[in-house]
């Protein structure tokens, strides 16, 4: 395999940026750019170029680990630790049934290993309890997106559309730093006269970007997009001729918007009036917009409804289903998408259905072998999941997450997982989590296993194995397969990922997100195709692509997106579906075929501001680390630019705190303390301060944040909660 060029994708972000990959003879990877992959265009940012350093031997995980006599963690063999996790695992269920097993998750994982696991639950296990770390990333984006359009990908067109559009609002999102090749996108928008708005509390290198920054209060996105409704409204620039045909529950809405005049909005978020007036110019002056949502406006208690008013905004404004315009959520992690498509989630079956959908389960079942009625219903949602261990949940089986770094109430969490009586742990590094954990599996990783991943344009890829893992690693999926043969299912559990594939393919057809048109072959012969791709070739009326939206040519005369064009049929895919690069051209995904407007009203965040602590803090992450930090904080490169944790503040708040740069600060909040050197920037509010979540111990954001829950996602409130700053003195 030496001197082989092997292309394939990035381990980190949603982009799944393409890289090429060479193995060198000292067993070193070199990382080359891959220019013919369409979404990063060669460009890679630091954490991808370095990726490959993640592969040696002495940063990594390379045998079992159990928990010894003496409380520490030693080597072991694989069917020693194997035997363990079986044995624990059908402990508990023996003794308190299948609901005191739960599983947990990762949108890392590949759809492969997610299938895989979802099905490892309720079949092997019985568990009603799964879910994964997606929840805090991407949920109520997907909730309100369901609840307006039917369906839920996070970007229903190929970013290509971007920088073709005339007007962009970007709310809550920082991908200067969080997907850095995704930055020219928005740059190119600017350079083909394009306007680019960024809405965040803090000035980021992204808002540097924009031609219009708004700064809000953190937790008031919901009034904002209210405000701005409200003046589509007034000002009457409504689509009036869109409105009536491909919507419904307009008046509702509108008198919703009504209530949010534009004085109130400003003493709620503190956007003077005259930017939102300029705002709202803006986006509906050119002939296209969109409006893309991230973290910022999705991970509070009232996520959802924030969303939906932005896509209401959208809606009235005319722009889904149009060309170049509509809403999206920039998906974050690497497989943040397909993670939550086929089955790791609580109320979900492969093919994004529904578990308590009788045909679905019956569908699913089929594919399985086993009676429907012997799969579990819905579960608990991640966080609600966390705080049930060592009660309800007494043994755990983990894989690709780190919450006691990465989950709301972080030292909490990390104290119901010390409670439960077994804990076993798969990862590819020894993670906080990992360390506390009864048995460790190392497993491998993006280059040495193949699988799918879907990236945030709903586009599905295949990661190529570039080479050998160390001796003594196995896969996820080799893991699923030993544990069922140990716990009583001999079959149905494959450690070949396209044999996996072949059957996720069968058990997601004829679902929201079917990909049963799409195969390994196909993937290779092209640049990755977007679902849903039925099996069957497009039908002649259009009947099932008019549901979503099929491919047309570009510059259609219709009016569709230049660019929307099918891929290019070779080989085997001569005649089959092309794929979906863009949805909604005729329909919405609901049952009439149009959009549903969704009334919602401002409300405060879970916990406000008071004498006791009367700031409030947001978290982010930084262009050197990514999500818990348990593999980049392994790269030296990476830490040498971002070190530890910190506390940005206003100069005005610093110089009331007494505090320099680099003095040692503590946050508090209701749920802890966590300590971190003072950066003082004129970038964020002075009411506001923001901490980088990356790293664990003294210095853990989340051992701050408020777990207070989205009544409909199930999101925790990760951006907005009330904190005191004190100066720790020596």
């Amino acid at each position: 395999m030496q001197n082989t060029v092997t292309p394939t994708h990035c381990p980190y972000c949603a982009l799944q940026c393409g890289m090429n990959l060479t193995p060198a003879p000292d067993g070193s990877v070199a990382v080359s750019e891959r220019t013919d992959f369409p979404v990063n265009r060669g460009a890679l940012c630091g954490k991808g170029r370095t990726a490959p350093e993640l592969l040696a031997r002495e940063v990594r995980l390379t045998s079992p680990l159990v928990r010894g006599g003496d409380g520490t963690l030693v080597p072991a063999s694989w069917d020693d630790a194997l035997d363990r996790i079986a044995e624990g695992l059908g402990r508990t269920r023996a003794a308190y049934g299948p609901d005191a097993v739960g599983v947990f998750g990762g949108g890392g994982l590949t759809n492969e290993k997610a299938y895989s696991l979802g099905k490892f639950a309720r079949v092997v296990l019985g568990t009603s309890q799964i879910d994964y770390n997606g929840r805090f990333c991407m949920s109520s984006a997907a909730a309100a997106g369901i609840r307006a359009f039917g369906l839920d990908r996070g970007l229903p067109f190929p970013l290509e559309d971007v920088p073709r559009s005339g007007c962009v609002i970007l709310v809550g999102s920082n991908p200067a730093e969080t997907m850095p090749p995704s930055l020219r996108y928005f740059t190119e928008l600017r350079e083909n006269g394009g306007t680019l708005i960024v809405v965040d509390p803090r000035r980021t290198r992204t808002a540097e970007q924009a031609d219009l920054h708004l700064a809000p209060r953190p937790g008031t996105d919901l009034a904002l997009a209210l405000g701005l409704l409200h003046l589509v409204i007034a000002e009457g620039r409504v689509d009036e001729e869109y409105v009536a045909a491909r919507t419904t529950g307009w008046e509702e809405a509108r008198a919703a918007a009504m209530a949010h005049w534009p004085e109130y909005v400003e003493r709620i978020t503190g956007v003077p009036v005259p930017r939102l007036r300029e705002t709202v110019r803006l986006f509906c002056e050119p002939e296209s917009a969109m409006v893309l949502t991230a973290r910022g406006p999705e991970q509070q208690s009232k996520g959802t409804d924030t969303v939906g008013a932005w896509i209401n905004l959208c809606l009235a404004t005319g722009r889904p289903g149009r060309p170049r315009s509509g809403y999206g959520c920039l998906t974050g992690q690497g497989n943040g998408q397909g993670g939550r498509e086929h089955g790791q989630k609580a109320d979900q079956l492969p093919g994004y259905r529904k578990l308590d959908d009788p045909a679905a389960r019956a569908h699913v079942a089929g594919v399985w072998g086993v009676d429907p009625d012997s799969l579990p219903g819905p579960g608990r949602s991640a966080y609600e999941l966390l705080d049930a261990l060592g009660t309800d949940i007494r043994s755990l089986l983990l894989m690709a997450s780190n919450p006691v770094v990465s989950a709301p109430r972080a030292a909490h969490v990390e104290e119901r997982i010390r409670s439960l009586d077994f804990l076993a742990v798969c990862d590819v590094v020894l993670s906080e989590t990992a360390a506390l954990a009864d048995v460790v599996l190392p497993v491998t990783q993006w280059a040495e296993e193949t699988g799918t991943t879907t990236n945030l344009e709903g586009r599905v890829l295949l990661r190529r194995r570039a080479v050998a893992p160390p001796e003594g690693v196995r896969s996820d999926l080799e893991v699923l397969g030993e544990l069922a043969v140990r716990l009583g299912v001999e079959k149905g559990f494959p450690a070949d990922p396209e044999e996996v594939f072949e059957e996720l393919r069968r058990a997601s057809a004829g679902g929201p997100a079917d990909y049963s048109g799409i195969t390994y072959r196909r993937l290779a012969e092209e640049d990755g195709v977007f679902w849903p791709c039925p099996a069957e070739p497009p039908a002649p009326d259009g009947s099932r692509d008019a549901l979503l939206g099929a491919p047309r040519p570009a510059d259609d005369p219709a009016g569709r997106a230049a660019g929307s064009r099918p891929q290019a049929p070779a080989g085997e895919t001569a005649g089959a579906h092309p794929g979906t690069p863009r949805l909604f051209l005729d329909r919405f995904a609901t049952a009439d075929g149009r959009a549903r407007f969704v009334p919602v009203t401002h409300r405060a965040i879970a916990e406000e501001p008071d004498e006791e602590y009367p700031l409030l803090l947001t978290t982010g992450r930084v262009v050197a680390q990514y999500q818990s930090g348990a593999q980049t904080r392994r790269v030296a490169e990476l830490n040498a630019a971002a070190p530890g944790p910190f506390v940005e503040m206003h100069p005005r708040l610093a110089a009331r705190l007494g505090a320099a740069e680099g003095d040692p600060v503590a946050v508090v909040s209701r749920r802890g303390r966590a300590v971190a050197p003072a950066r003082i920037t004129a970038t964020i509010r002075p009411d506001t301060v923001f901490m980088p979540f990356h790293w664990p111990g003294e210095g853990r954001a989340n051992t701050l944040t408020n777990p207070a829950l989205d009544p409909t996602s199930r999101m925790p409130e990760f951006k907005a909660c009330a904190v005191r700053l004190e100066v720790v003195r020596p």
